[in-house]
């Protein structure tokens, strides 16, 4: 890809530090099509996953501390994939402005030339994850794990307060965001100047657009659910970012070696290929509406890294790219409350 051209894409959001975002990871062989005042969907698709990565890196500082030990001594992340949390109402209901659970998301992925590769259920969580893959470089881009969470599986008080909660809901897509998002479905293509206006709008649909919760409200949903805890007060933020690593094991030692909170076991997918583990979910300050309507703040979970291998795939001889649902699952309690 043509780094600059991706500097001029990331500038608007990330000003002086758009060099380091991409100085950090290995940039893929991928789009790169030599048009200088254009680009393409894989162009804009792995900008948009550098600004996250970076945004991430901004709320994660054992995250941050890795990615930084990682360039010191010479190397770059490889960004296998990030994730992100969704809601999904009962009946059919939007979240607030926006469309329901993770239907917000694929009218962004899609544009960007996204297709869904694979459904995790992951019952336990009362969930369900979908595995977003680049339809032209599923190998060079990172993929997304968008995971929705129903509502409906729940009682009547957690949905309540689900509703009062996640109901406040806008939607981050302005109207030229929705234009320009049809342009590129439509002709593979847009002008740069539209793409770094567009840029920072998608960037920031991966945030909190609810009102802050009700602290009778979130300690409902905490109540069955830390995963819908978490999305009550982070949103639809980078759950994580994932870097891909040839020795797992190593990555691990060295990370408990540097005094760094990691989950104790590494996930084992069931084809043997996979393995995942992450650091712990770093605390973060955020606002609540006490009973009497005033704003209090309260430490809570934020944000976490990690770590992925993968072997061959036997039937492809590349990277078996594929989820667990029982990997996913044991991740997802990096963000559970203490």
């Amino acid at each position: 890809m043509d780094e600059e051209k991706l500097i001029v894409l990331l500038t608007p959001l990330l000003g002086a530090r758009a060099r380091a975002a991409l100085d950090a990871l290995v940039l893929p062989d991928a789009g790169g099509e030599a048009e200088p005042d254009s680009i393409c969907g894989a162009e804009l698709a792995f900008a948009l996953a550098a600004a996250l990565h970076q945004g991430l890196l901004d709320r994660a500082p054992t995250g941050a501390a890795y990615v930084a030990d990682r360039i010191a001594a010479g190397g770059r992340v490889l960004l296998d994939h990030g994730a992100l949390r969704t809601i999904r109402l009962p009946d059919g209901e939007r979240t607030g402005a926006m469309p329901a659970g993770a239907d917000a998301f694929a009218r962004l992925l899609e544009p960007l030339g996204y297709r869904m590769a694979g459904v995790y259920p992951l019952d336990r969580l009362r969930m369900t994850g979908y595995a977003w893959c680049h339809a032209e470089h599923p190998h060079a881009l990172p993929q997304y794990f968008v995971s929705e969470l129903h509502v409906d599986r729940f009682g009547p008080d957690f949905q309540a307060a689900a509703r009062r909660i996640f109901g406040t809901t806008a939607d981050p897509l302005n109207s030229f965001a929705r234009e320009a998002l049809a342009r590129l479905a439509a002709q593979g293509r847009l002008a740069l100047e539209d793409a770094a206006e567009l840029l920072p709008v998608l960037a920031r649909a991966f945030d909190r657009h609810h009102d802050a919760p009700a602290l009778a409200d979130y300690e409902a949903l905490k109540r069955e659910s830390a995963e819908a805890a978490w999305i009550a007060t982070e949103g639809n933020a980078f759950n994580h970012g994932t870097d891909r690593v040839a020795d797992l094991d190593a990555t691990v030692a060295a990370q408990r070696a540097a005094g760094r909170a990691m989950k104790d076991v590494i996930e084992i997918s069931g084809s043997g290929r996979v393995r995942q583990t992450a650091t712990r979910a770093d605390r973060v300050e955020r606002p609540f509406l006490d009973k009497n309507g005033r704003h209090v703040t309260m430490g809570v979970p934020g944000s976490f890294y990690e770590f992925i291998s993968r072997d061959m795939d036997p039937e492809t001889g590349a990277p078996d790219l594929r989820f667990d649902s029982g990997n996913a699952q044991g991740i997802f309690k990096m963000t559970t409350p203490d």
